[in-house]
């Protein structure tokens, strides 16, 4: 092999430790800003702890398998959310009905405030579950939503992450809010 060549190999080689020591940071990074999210995201398709867990982690290695081809056409956040979205919804497609054990039951995994009155507090708690429980029971469609909207994302990221135009995420919020008002029993 002549010197040239190795010089080529080696400048080659320095090329695709740096590029993937890139992609690591960034993977790193977009974990660590939307890594509440995707667990969040991932609590509105799965309600089991344990398949939940599963999710978040196909969910973060389809980011790192799609971040090399991530152009920036779109939003980073919008390009987390459409793979969080699409490996949601292929997870649901493949499990089996839901059987969640006592076991599975775990408490919410935000710190307790230690200020509010206990029963205030169990009032808050109470109010959060029936809302879990209620987005649980929606339709996917108006389930991914309505998390979305949630989530802080504009009626146009919501559209491109689900492929659908601005009024139809506009109608689809409006049903997903009159079922859960239906769900949790609120009357107008």
């Amino acid at each position: 092999m002549s010197t040239q060549s190795t010089d080529s190999f080696a400048s080659r080689v320095g090329i695709v430790r740096e590029t993937r020591r890139t992609l690591e940071q960034q993977f790193d990074r977009i974990l660590g800003e939307h890594g509440a999210v995707i667990s969040r995201l991932a609590y509105s398709y799965e309600a089991v702890a344990g398949m939940r867990e599963e999710l978040v982690q196909e969910i973060a290695l389809a980011i790192w398998q799609a971040l090399p081809h991530f152009r920036g056409e779109c939003s980073e956040r919008t390009f987390v959310f459409r793979i969080a979205h699409n490996r949601g919804l292929t997870h649901v497609g493949r499990r089996r009905p839901p059987q969640q054990s006592l076991d599975d039951l775990e408490e919410a995994d935000e710190p307790v405030d230690p200020r509010p009155h206990p029963d205030e507090h169990l009032a808050q708690m109470n109010q959060r579950e029936r809302l879990a429980s209620a987005v649980q029971s929606l339709p996917v469609a108006h389930k991914q939503t309505i998390v979305m909207m949630l989530e802080g994302l504009s009626h146009a990221e919501i559209g491109e992450v689900l492929g659908i135009t601005e009024n139809n995420v506009a109608v689809r919020l409006t049903r997903a809010r009159k079922a859960l008002k239906e769900a949790m029993g609120v009357t107008q």
